[in-house]
């Protein structure tokens, strides 16, 4: 088991060296042009391609890290450089995430590669699960997936929302329910290959922030995929579904449903993206106040600027902490007994609404401008809070397991 430490080895320092200079010569060039266009770069995608950060290698590297540091060191960096085009870079490993949380080896084979294709041809991928009426409560799922045992596929039914990259994907994961009679335990993940009939994009949605993210619906009408499209498979699937249905007649212990052991595997990493725009946003500050002067000194003279600065600094360190914290109890095996991963993704998101509000403070009028990148790192800033659990989910997340009670 690796030691925790706040110490990066000669590996972590080197790759995050190389890509803090992807995203300062790379991503931020192309950054204003992305978020006015509202459209998936593609070619920073295929450049991430060229040098091996859009890969499965690379990803796999950083999963792997036996320290935990490997994501959220990577995460930080790129978003670091832009949240819109970090996000088009990334978002395919929300699906792969789900694909690694709930799937076979084999699966794990087949489909995560899919997802990326290669530096020629590259391709993106999407998790579907959020609903128009089943977002934060994903008990009201109603996509369906019933098995049709004659021809051993399942045919899935039903609307998905908010989907980073769906329609434009590849691979589609989607989360359906399988068994309506046992809530979110009844709920599973399946594979959508290719080009499968039924499958097709809805509204693509016009966003505040990180606008260089495809976000759209995802249709799916009398979609069939073959039953090793299941993840974990059947088998697994059947074992689970009646220990659930066990315990509901019980009334036993609560189980982990296929979406929410994808978005616990996933929430120190969002952290680590809002780490790394609330970074961006005070350096920018910084470097701005020592600049600027007004009544013949730099505005940072002034106590009103510089204790702003200050108190950045410090969340955006504590907000690290709480990322690397959680990211090492989640590599190392150790249980979130306070609900460590939700604190961070709490912390660090909320650290970042508020660093890059105080960025545009600091610059004045010229934070309010497009000329200069806070005003679009403020908005992107605003997602974290949202996403993948809002604030107000992880602190139910976080009250339930301090008290142990049903908080409502």
């Amino acid at each position: 088991m690796a030691e925790f430490t706040l110490e990066l080895n000669d590996d972590q320092k080197q790759v995050k060296e190389w890509l803090h200079g992807f995203a300062a010569d790379v991503i931020r060039p192309a950054a204003a042009e992305w978020d006015e266009r509202e459209e998936t770069p593609w070619p920073v995608i295929q450049e991430a391609a060229k040098v091996g950060i859009y890969s499965l290698d690379f990803y796999a590297q950083q999963f792997f890290d036996p320290t935990g540091l490997g994501i959220p060191v990577a995460m930080e960096e790129l978003f670091w450089g832009d949240a819109g085009i970090a996000l088009s870079i990334v978002g395919t490993g929300l699906a792969a995430v789900g694909v690694l949380a709930n799937g076979t080896e084999e699966q794990i084979g087949t489909w995560i590669p899919q997802m990326y294709g290669d530096a020629d041809d590259v391709k993106v991928a999407a998790f579907c699960s959020s609903e128009p009426d089943a977002g934060s409560d994903v008990a009201s799922m109603r996509t369906r997936a019933v098995y049709d045992e004659a021809k051993d596929e399942w045919v899935l039914n039903g609307t998905k929302t908010w989907a980073t990259n769906g329609g434009i994907a590849g691979v589609h994961v989607v989360v359906a329910v399988v068994d309506p009679d046992i809530g979110s335990k009844g709920h599973a993940s399946f594979i959508v290959p290719p080009n499968t009939p039924g499958l097709s994009q809805g509204q693509k949605f016009k966003k505040h922030g990180i606008r260089a993210s495809h976000t759209a619906e995802v249709v799916l009408e009398d979609v069939r995929v073959p039953g090793h499209c299941l993840l974990g498979g059947k088998e697994k699937l059947d074992e689970r579904l009646a220990r659930a249905r066990e315990r509901a007649k019980s009334g036993g212990e609560r189980v982990k449903n296929a979406a929410m052991a994808t978005f616990e595997a996933s929430r120190p990493a969002v952290g680590a993206m809002a780490v790394g725009t609330a970074r961006a946003a005070y350096e920018v500050a910084l470097d701005y106040a020592k600049t600027r002067c007004q009544f013949g000194r730099p505005i940072i003279d002034n106590q009103g600027i510089a204790f702003q600065l200050a108190d950045m600094r410090t969340r955006i360190d504590a907000a690290r902490l709480l990322v690397w914290r959680a990211s090492w109890m989640a590599t190392t095996g150790k249980p979130f007994t306070s609900a460590e991963g939700s604190m961070s993704k709490l912390y660090a998101s909320e650290t970042a609404r508020d660093v890059t509000a105080q960025a545009i403070q600091i610059l004045g009028g010229n934070g309010f401008t497009r000329e200069y990148p806070v005003e679009r790192m403020h908005r992107d800033a605003a997602i974290y809070t949202i996403f993948e659990g809002t604030s107000e989910i992880q602190r139910l997340v976080i009250a339930r397991t301090l008290s142990d009670m049903p908080i409502r």
